[in-house]
Parts: structure tokens; C-alpha cells; sequence
């Protein structure tokens, strides 16, 4: 059976940066950092105060009263705030549309962790009998999807992805391939993630995990750079709106960029570091670019998972070797949590969404705060400033704890 060409023709996103797609994409081009000391939540004992809070979030603002707010997590409200506005960004009107042809793919790397936090602090202080009725339908992974599909009346494919940080890509692959092979026309399709609460954080700080770098936040999240010390946390989400090529093609639609090929695969090594030689992430690569049907040589850019940790960083530089082999010097890379911290299972939503701008305006973002390249790191991650270069085909990487890799491929349409 020959395979549907699949495009993406909306863009949403909530992130630390911002709440429209235009807006993030040029604050991470002109290399602006979202990373802040913490607002929320006192973080007096806690040895990590910074991240990549969205602040000011009201979901209200998309369409839901505040009734309905108060049955959603926060990670729930991100995933139905940036569809709101990747389905508003394609043009669709679902009443003009079969909606049994339409879907939806949002995941999440932990869920409704927040909810968690909050109930079970209520069942000890007051008792099982004051827990909320919405404790589950809003701490589930599944919510932000199934809210979306509420949200538009969409009835086709609707399902959840939970691949740590590797979610976002996975839940756009998987999407493209419902309407690949005709199970749908349109998907609605990403990663949410709201960890950045007490417990996540705690969590994050117990496995000592992230940057330390809190008298210096917007210089704490350091891709390939010898002074990293750990990622920093962040939250939000990262949507698009993917279709059938020959159905944007018929509404007139806006194409980004073409989603031509999806690898994934299992480290098979440790739970939560990554195979040191990025035998795995090699393995996701190559198997975005056999299912694409191109050689590697054709890559222009590659959005890094890069998430500023000191394994993680060289594992991937590896793997992009081993995959592109001398051409991996040819290729321009960058780390956009640089700009916008790690929103874990949110991150392969929001870079992807980056990568198609990438695609669509020629334009390669930066990796900031890269000072002092670390000498095993040694790509060309565009430091410090955007670059204009042609760009035919982009990846976007993603790697999650439980050894879970996703890259997606796009083309220029």
C-alpha cells in the first residue's frame, strides 16, 4: 500500500517564551532565553530555582470557562491551549469537515503531576473523602487528547503517547501515520507537560539532573558547552496540525513543511541514562531517513535534543556522527532548549513546530550560551546567532528516559 503524503498546516504552542508561534520563533531566533528564577511556588528548599515557567498562562483565553479550567490539569490546559491555536493558525473548520476523518495524538512524558501533588496532600491533611471527583480524568495522560477531541467534536483517531521526552515526536509520528495509511485526513498532534511544580521538581532535584546555575538563569541551560551542568526544566506545549497533502492542497492551506519520514527506537540499555556511543539515537535516524527514502547527504538541519546534560550531549554528537557520517560536519545544529529549557515530553512537540519554521523561512535558529564548545562536542551548533541557510530537509531529535528515541524528517514543500 503506497503512503499518503502528510504536511503540517497549523502551529501552537505554549512555552516560556511565549504563546504564539510567530512570537517564540523569532525570540529563539534572536537568541532570547526564557528561563527564570521560579514565580509559582516557594523553592527556599530546594537546591534548583529556575526554570522555563509560562507565565501568565490563562487557558480562559482559548475558548474554556472557568469552570471547565478547574477540571483540567495545567498540563491539560497547555495541550487544549496550543491546539486551540495550531487549529486557528491552519484555517480548518470542522464543521465543514468530516469529522470522523480528524483525530487526535497529544501526549505526555508524566501527566497530570500537579493534580497528584495537590490531592494526595489533601488526602493526608483532610481525608479520602475531600479528594476531588476530577482527581483521575485530570492527572491522566490521556486528558489533553480527549479534552481536544471534546473541545472540536472530532471523533476520529484519538489516542495518547506517554515516551518520557521523546513523547512530542512520537505522538507526531504516530499521528502521520493514521493519515498515511487513510485512517484520517487531519491530526491534531503533540507533546503537554506541566512538571515544573513542587514534586517534579524534587524529583528532577533528587536524581540530580538539572543545572545548578540559579544566580544566572538565562545562562543555565547550555547545549555542548564544557560548563554544562544539567538541564533545566520547563513546561508548556507544542502542537500541529498535520493533513493529508492533497486536503490542504483543496482548502488552499499554508504548508510549513512536509513530515516525510519517522525513526524511533529502544536504547535497550539503562532506564534513565543514554547508551553512551547513541547506538539507539543512531538507530532513530536512520529509520527516519529509510522511511523517508533519502540519503543523509540531503539534510540540511538538525534540531538537537541537546538538552545540556554532560552524557547526553556527547551521546548525541556521537550518534548524529555515526549516522551522517562526514557530512555530519556539513550539517547545521542547534539546541532550542537553550532558549526554552527541557519541557520533557512537551520538548518534541515545540521542536518540531521549530523546525518546520526552519524549513519554511531558510533560517537556522541558534544553540546560545555555547562560550566554550566542549571539545567531544565539536558540530557546528550555530552558536550565538541565527543563520540564513537553504533548508530542503530538517530533523528533529527527541531521547526520553526508559531509553525511548524518536526523529522525524521534514521536507520543503
Amino acid at each position: 500500500m503506497s503512503k499518503r503524503r502528510v504536511v503540517i498546516t497549523g502551529l501552537g504552542i505554549v512555552s516560556s517564551l511565549g504563546e504564539l508561534a510567530d512570537q517564540v520563533w523569532e525570540a529563539v531566533c534572536a537568541g532570547k532565553s526564557g528561563i527564570v528564577t521560579i514565580r509559582r511556588w516557594d523553592t527556599g528548599k530546594y537546591p534548583v530555582k529556575i526554570g522555563g515557567e509560562c507565565l501568565d498562562f490563562d487557558v480562559t483565553k482559548y475558548g474554556v470557562d472557568g469552570r471547565e479550567a478547574k477540571r483540567m490539569d495545567r498540563f491539560g490546559q497547555f495541550g487544549l491551549a496550543a491546539s486551540v491555536s495550531a487549529v486557528k493558525d491552519s484555517g480548518l473548520n470542522f464543521e465543514s469537515e468530516d469529522r470522523l476523518r480528524c483525530g487526535v495524538m497529544i501526549g505526555s512524558g508524566i501527566g497530570g503531576i500537579e493534580t497528584l501533588e495537590e490531592q494526595n496532600k489533601i488526602l493526608i491533611e483532610r481525608g479520602p473523602g475531600r479528594v476531588s471527583p476530577f482527581t483521575v480524568p485530570r492527572l491522566m495522560v490521556n486528558a489533553a487528547s480527549g479534552n481536544v477531541s471534546i473541545m472540536f467534536g472530532i471523533q476520529g483517531p484519538n489516542s495518547a503517547v506517554a515516551t518520557a521526552c521523546a513523547t512530542g515526536s512520537n505522538a507526531i509520528g504516530d499521528a502521520g501515520r493514521y493519515i498515511q495509511y487513510d485512517m484520517a485526513d487531519v491530526m491534531i498532534a503533540g507533546g503537554s507537560e506541566a512538571a515544573l511544580c513542587e514534586l517534579g521538581m524534587a524529583s528532577f532535584c533528587a536524581a540530580r539532573a538539572l543545572s545548578t546555575s540559579n544566580e544566572h538563569p538565562q545562562k543555565a541551560s547550555r547545549p555542548f558547552d564544557k560548563g554544562r551542568d544539567g538541564f533545566v526544566m520547563s513546561e508548556g506545549a507544542g502542537v500541529v496540525v498535520l493533513e493529508e497533502y492533497e486536503h490542504a492542497k483543496r482548502r488552499g492551506a499554508r504548508i510549513y513543511a512536509e513530515l516525510l519520514g519517522y525513526g524511533m527506537s529502544g536504547d535497550a540499555s539503562h532506564i534513565t541514562a543514554p547508551e553512551p556511543e547513541g547506538r539507539g539515537a543512531t538507530l532513530a535516524m536512520r529509520r527516519a531517513l529509510a522511511d523517508a527514502g533519502v540519503n543523509p547527504e540531503v539534510v540540511d538541519y538538525i534540531n538537537a535534543h541537546g538538552t545540556s546534560t554532560p552524557l547526553g550531549d556527547i551521546a548525541e554528537t556521537k550518534a548524529m556522527k555515526a549516522c551522517f557520517g562526514a557530512h555530519a560536519h556539513k550539517l547545521a545544529v542547534s539546541s532550542t532548549k537553550s532558549q526554552m529549557g527541557h519541557s520533557l515530553g512537551a520538548s518534541g512537540g515545540m521542536e518540531a513546530l521549530i523546525t518546520a519554521m526552519a524549513v519554511w523561512r531558510n533560517l537556522a535558529p541558534p544553540t546560545i550560551n555555547l562560550d566554550d564548545p566542549d571539545p567531544e562536542c565539536d558540530l557546528d551548533y550555530v552558536p550565538h546567532k541565527a543563520r540564513d541557510r537553504k533548508i530542503n530537509y530538517a530533523m528533529s531529535n527527541s531521547f526520553g528516559f526508559g531509553g525511548h528515541n524518536a526523529s522525524l524528517l521534514f521536507k520543503k514543500i
